[in-house]
């Protein structure tokens, strides 16, 4: 069974995350997003909303299940390939994708933002950002560059190296996100954009985005993730001890 649910409008299809209560980010959801999106893609979807649930988007990767994995470098490598595979094909899209984030997005849920083209944000004191100093990781290149791409270099440096999270309106303030909606008008106001935007013409829309997007592409190629080096550093003491810090924070 999927862990994306799909809605058709027209020709834009919503991809909603449905891994409750918080969506985190395992191999099958990561498998499920990439399929869906290809599938979309392939049967005519001239434009994606990526949704996910009320009060939290996503809240990042399965971290849990990461830790259950030990020290067994074949299925860490496999779990964090399946995340990455699925934000890069967000990136690589040859159409416009829109995150309808209706809630927190932390960490890698704030990655498949960025992978888009348009982020709608709930206003008031939800928070988005890579926060990833924070339990004990470093975020690759790639995904710093999403984030400098955004924001400026300043500002990022200062998100990135204290991983701070910052609410929806300060996220608005410094472009993080596009747009600020009520939560119950998110998805909505995902759809108002697309539609104008595939209102116009289409090829030299395309052709004009996929020039813009190049560098997003390029970002989240492996070689400016470097994932080898990330599944050295996560056995460690540094890492192991921020992420069972944050274990222990969810437990209470």
């Amino acid at each position: 069974m999927s862990l994306i649910e799909r809605t058709t409008h027209g020709s834009i299809v919503e991809l909603k995350l449905a891994r409750p209560p918080v969506n985190a980010l395992n191999p099958q959801l990561c498998t499920d997003l990439r399929n869906a999106l290809a599938e979309a893609i392939a049967g005519g979807a001239a434009g994606i909303v990526l949704s996910g649930g009320p009060k939290v988007f996503s809240a990042g990767l399965d971290v849990p299940h990461l830790l259950s994995l030990g020290d067994d470098r074949a299925a860490l490598l496999q779990a964090w390939e399946a995340f990455f595979g699925a934000a890069r094909a967000l990136a690589e899209s040859p159409v416009p994708v829109v995150a309808a984030l209706a809630g927190h997005a932390p960490a890698g849920g704030c990655v498949l933002a960025l992978c888009c083209d348009y982020r709608v944000m709930a206003d008031g004191l939800y928070r988005i950002g890579l926060n990833e100093t924070q339990v004990g990781l470093v975020a690759p290149e790639g995904i710093q560059y999403l984030m400098r791409r955004m924001v400026g270099p300043q500002r990022a440096e200062r998100l990135l190296v204290g991983g701070e999270m910052v609410d929806a309106q300060r996220a608005f303030d410094i472009g993080l996100v596009d747009e600020l909606a009520s939560v119950d008008e998110v998805v909505k106001r995902a759809h108002v954009w697309l539609e104008a935007l595939l209102a116009l013409p289409r090829q030299p829309v395309l052709e004009t985005r996929a020039i813009a997007r190049a560098d997003v592409v390029a970002a989240m190629q492996p070689e400016r993730i470097g994932l080898s080096r990330f599944i050295d550093a996560w056995s460690a003491p540094d890492t192991q001890a921020g992420l069972r810090a944050l274990i222990a924070r969810l437990g209470k």
